[in-house]
């Protein structure tokens, strides 16, 4: 544990937030999606008080203090909280692909271990510039998209209140659907993926690209394990980097 402190204040300064590597407080936990190459999930990313905390700063924004609004979207400097947020997505990300494992450490099938994010992306500055916080209530989700291509690879998606699943579906060859959705796509193989509270999703590579994401949270379609999830409201955090403008 001293260990890891020491790397963090050496990467990071003596500003690095330490409180991610409080005994009581472990070290996240990160699943790679072995089904879809770049997708990565942090289930215990931020604590249950680092959790409430973040949900007081977005409602404090006053973003949704009317009922007609459910999403708020910034660009370039960002709020300070979700500032931090990166800040500690950048810490979880290295402490993974550089301390708990070596980069490029054999694994049992005699290949190497992936990164979450490549080099050049966590270490670009700033990670992220655009952020967009998003209110669903029970019954409301998204529909299947890939995220414009105005943004770079590598983006993190935070999950806050209410446990969903996410569905993946891959993006047909030679399809015009990079950007855009149609519903006459035949259908496909789908990959849930489980986001509960204060878990950490990042999609880079094919995932970014290659892969729609969606949730429906209409009666009877979250299910997971057999068992339909109770919904509640949901507040989403996606933070992208624009792409730089010659």
């Amino acid at each position: 544990m001293e260990n890891h402190k020491e790397l963090l204040r050496e990467v990071f300064g003596e500003s690095s937030d330490s409180e991610d590597l409080d005994p009581q407080n472990p070290i996240p936990s990160w699943e790679q999606i072995k089904e879809i190459n770049g997708l990565w999930l942090c289930r215990g990313f931020l604590s249950p008080q680092h959790q409430s905390s973040v949900v007081s700063a977005v409602l404090n924004e006053g973003w949704f203090n009317e009922d007609s609004h459910n999403q708020a979207m910034r660009f370039g400097d960002l709020p300070a909280w979700a500032i931090e947020l990166s800040s500690s997505i950048r810490e979880a990300v290295f402490l993974e692909d550089h301390v708990s494992e070596p980069i490029n450490s054999v694994t049992s099938n005699g290949g190497t271990k992936p990164c979450i994010l490549p080099s050049n992306l966590l270490w670009r500055e700033p990670l992220f510039d655009q952020l967009i916080v998003n209110l669903y209530h029970p019954g409301e989700g998204i529909c299947a998209h890939v995220d414009l291509m105005r943004f770079e690879d590598g983006i993190g998606i935070v999950s806050l209140e209410s446990s969903c699943v996410m569905h993946f579906t891959r993006v047909e060859e030679g399809g015009s659907d990079i950007v855009e959705h149609r519903e006459n796509h035949p259908l496909t193989t789908k990959v849930p993926v489980l986001l509960t509270p204060g878990s950490l999703v990042i999609m880079s590579r094919e995932a970014r690209y290659l892969w729609k994401h969606e949730i429906n949270r209409k009666p009877g379609l979250q299910m997971w394990e057999g068992q339909e999830l109770m919904q509640d409201r949901r507040i989403s955090i996606t933070l992208r980097k624009l792409c730089q403008v010659d």
